[in-house]
């Protein structure tokens, strides 16, 4: 498990992904040295690590497109499958899942056309899948990015806090943007020096950037810690169906449960998908009774548990949940199928 001072760190990390390692000390209580030792530490092991992928701030301008997508596999070809989506730049997300699905994906592009000419140029030919069901992500009421450890005392939180730029409102992503957005995927603490060194552009011109784009959520950092050492093993994914003029008020209150990572409007046989990690699997079926109290209209159409989180936000998972590896996230380089790619590399 991690000791008090590491969830403290994780937890300043979740408020401020890119904050100095003396403010993080200072607000810890201990030295800079120490905070970045334990850190590399805790990246080395698979432990914790901050991803970053696009964010809300794309999505307010009408650009880009969030889709979920349930696979069936073919009896023998689950892992085959799996491996494939988790190389693909565009499939952020790769789940093995209980219930009327083998896998569940999280798939960003840059819009619905992109989507559907992969749907079916792509992965409607790849060997090993016996059916598919694709769900687009339309209003977005709470993410992972602000999930919190909640090992911090109020006072903490404050001052990590300040330390996060005021919202600002978003421009069109240009090609060194885009680079940036894909550097800072591999590695959300990246000094500027070396992001400039990836994507062919001067420190100075890289923190302006960075800074606009997390300012204006064009990009969102997360800070994930392995799930068994946060107390929060099982992952559940709900399917739930509300009345269309009360799903934005109900989706606020369940966005503000404590067990909640994710919760989105979806398109298809249900509107709303809430996604929560739980202390157990018995926890989990509390926890759906809580929804229902907490949202009294919501209807459960179905759930799952993830068995193996394979790949979460580009990072690679092992089977126990710590990180191995990770694919770049790059919503811009999709294969539609025979090769071909939808869009340049910026």
């Amino acid at each position: 498990m991690l000791d008090d001072v590491d969830q403290q760190l994780v937890h300043a990390l979740q408020i401020s992904p890119r904050a100095d390692w003396s403010l993080i000390g200072d607000v810890l209580g201990i030295d800079a040295v120490t905070a970045a030792r334990r850190w590399q530490r805790m990246s080395e092991s698979g432990s914790a690590w901050v991803s970053v992928a696009p964010g809300t701030g794309l999505s307010g301008q009408g650009k880009g497109c969030l889709a979920f997508v349930e696979v069936d596999c073919v009896s023998g070809a689950l892992l085959d499958v799996a491996r494939a989506f988790t190389s693909l730049p565009y499939v952020v997300t790769v789940e093995h899942v209980t219930g009327d699905r083998d896998l569940l994906l999280t798939v960003m592009m840059e819009d619905v056309g992109t989507l559907s000419r992969w749907v079916v140029g792509y992965l409607d030919t790849m060997e090993g899948i016996r059916s598919s069901r694709t769900h687009v992500a339309g209003a977005v009421f709470t993410e992972g990015s602000r999930w919190r450890l909640r090992a911090l005392d109020p006072k903490q939180v404050d001052r990590i806090a300040q330390d996060v730029p005021a919202l600002e409102p978003a421009g069109e992503p240009d090609a060194l943007d885009r680079r940036l957005m894909v550097a800072l995927s591999v590695d959300g603490r990246a000094s500027y020096t070396d992001l400039a060194r990836t994507c062919g552009s001067s420190p100075d011109t890289v923190r302006r950037r960075v800074r606009r784009m997390f300012a204006s959520r064009v990009v969102q950092a997360r800070c994930e810690v392995s799930r068994p050492l946060s107390e929060w093993p099982v992952a559940v994914i709900v399917w739930a169906q509300l009345p269309p003029d009360g799903i934005t008020a109900a989706a606020q209150r369940i966005s503000s449960m404590r067990e909640v990572r994710s919760c989105a409007g979806v398109t298809g046989r249900h509107n709303l998908m809430v996604a929560a990690w739980s202390r157990s699997v018995e926890d989990a079926q509390r926890f759906e009774a809580e929804l229902v109290r907490t949202a009294p209209q919501l209807v459960v159409g179905d759930r799952s548990i993830a068995l193996w989180p394979m790949k979460l936000s580009g990072h690679l998972l092992d089977q126990h949940g710590f990180r191995t590896g990770m694919v770049p996230v790059d919503p811009w380089e999709v294969d539609t199928g025979h090769g071909s790619r939808d869009a340049t590399q910026p």
